[in-house]
């Protein structure tokens, strides 16, 4: 069984262009499905059925694992088994039956823009890599791009001159996403005065990246989530500083501001409206908190 997870890896590899992650997170579903299964006697995925998937989601329940990662999983379950009936290695589609279990809705967390501000003049102040910093600061904002897109961005993607950025989002899909005039600013100073101290990278790490460490290497995920901890938590309480908040942020003023919730889907990279429209409830729910406390009979 677990061979045929492997040729199914390579299939969403090769065929349908996940990313790294994406994968990763296939086969740690899959794997300990089958480690389940191996348990309750099951050496072939013709010998499943319903029943035993649906045990295997009361394991995971009993387990402690949220709704949210079982729907994921479930998810996995759904594509997987779908693939094996496509290519004939099953005769009936067991998943086809599953139920997800409905997740708790979760607002996303994002700043307001006078903490945003207060951020972003933070980091214009602060910090031996200040203008590294800065410039990654104010192209989160700018672009609300992801942290794996921040990333990997070289100095090929950036189009100062048409004021765009080329980014690399999920599924190795290319977009080209509009970047403010402040945001590179910030970019053509740390340009100038932060990635040219950095000694030279070798060519199997660093290179053309934009953002690199301080030896020149390419910047990690690990580096950039305390650069943004470290400044979101000089202006703000809330709990979570990741910089997904700074993308929540991006696309709750974008849209406090009146842009179209389509052309933000576009600009955030997302698949489905669906997606993007969480952020209305926000917007919502800041209009409604302003009626109660200007209106005189709210």
């Amino acid at each position: 069984m677990e061979k045929i997870v492997r040729s199914y890896l390579e299939y969403l590899e090769i065929e349908r262009n996940y990313s790294a992650r994406t994968i990763l997170a296939y086969e740690t579903d899959l794997l300990s499905l089958t480690k389940f299964l191996r348990r309750n006697k099951k050496d072939s995925f013709n010998n499943v059925h319903k029943e035993s998937l649906r045990a295997f989601i009361g394991f995971l329940l009993d387990q402690g694992f949220s709704r949210r990662s079982v729907a994921r999983k479930i998810a996995s379950m759904r594509s997987f088994f779908k693939y094996l009936k496509r290519n004939k290695i099953i005769e009936n589609n067991p998943a086809l039956v599953l139920i997800t279990p409905k997740a708790v809705k979760r607002l996303p967390v994002f700043l307001d823009e006078q903490s945003m501000q207060k951020l972003l003049a933070a980091t214009d102040q602060t910090g031996h890599n200040k203008s590294r910093d800065l410039a990654i600061m104010e192209l989160f904002y700018s672009t609300g791009i992801r942290l794996s897109e921040l990333i990997n961005l070289t100095l090929k993607d950036l189009k100062p001159e048409e004021g765009l950025v080329k980014v690399k989002g999920k599924g190795r899909k290319e977009r080209f996403v509009p970047v403010g005039k402040k945001a590179l600013s910030a970019i053509d100073e740390y340009l100038v005065e932060g990635r040219n101290l950095a000694p030279p990278a070798d060519k199997t790490d660093g290179g053309n990246f934009l953002f690199l460490t301080a030896k020149g290497r390419k910047l990690y995920p690990q580096a950039v989530g305390r650069i943004v901890r470290k400044y979101i938590g000089a202006v703000s309480e809330i709990e979570k500083k990741s910089p997904h908040v700074l993308r929540h942020t991006f696309a709750t003023h974008m849209l406090n501001h009146g842009a179209d919730i389509r052309a933000v889907k576009e600009l955030l990279g997302h698949e489905s409206l669906s997606t993007t429209q969480v952020y209305t409830h926000i917007s919502s729910a800041r209009m409604k908190k302003i009626y109660e406390e200007s209106h005189p009979k709210a």
